[in-house]
């Protein structure tokens, strides 16, 4: 992670690509929104598909390489957390690219305001 000018957490490029291409696929998409519920071994992240433990462990460990998850040790359990802080960091990344095109709509907005409003005032005479 690398801060940029304007105090906000931002993402280099390779991490960037890392993670959205784990987001990329609907299985580890899903494997995210189970573990925002909170962490859960890799058997039961396998559960709810039809495919088997070592494939659902390659996809966390797609993840896990992106940054998204992380494992630890808890006797026998090896729950796999969701790490919401990288999560924020490619909504804060996402966010500054809508904040910047809201700002033009709304300049787009005003502009044709003060352009629309004279022509409503000459249509009422």
């Amino acid at each position: 992670m690398l801060n940029n000018r304007e105090g906000v957490a931002a993402v280099d490029e390779e991490q960037l690509d890392r993670a959205f291409l784990a987001l990329a696929d609907p299985v580890r998409r899903r494997l995210v929104a189970r573990l925002s519920r909170g962490p859960a071994t890799v058997t039961e992240l396998a559960e709810p598909f039809e495919i088997s433990v070592q494939a659902i462990s390659r996809h966390v460990r797609v993840l896990e390489q992106a940054g998204l998850v992380t494992r630890s040790r808890n006797a026998q359990r090896r729950p796999v957390h969701l790490e919401p802080a990288r999560l924020e960091a490619l909504t804060a990344w996402i966010d500054r690219y809508r904040t910047v095109r809201e700002e033009q709509f709304r300049r787009l907005d005003a502009v044709l305001e003060t352009r629309a409003a004279p022509r409503g005032a000459a249509e009422k005479d």
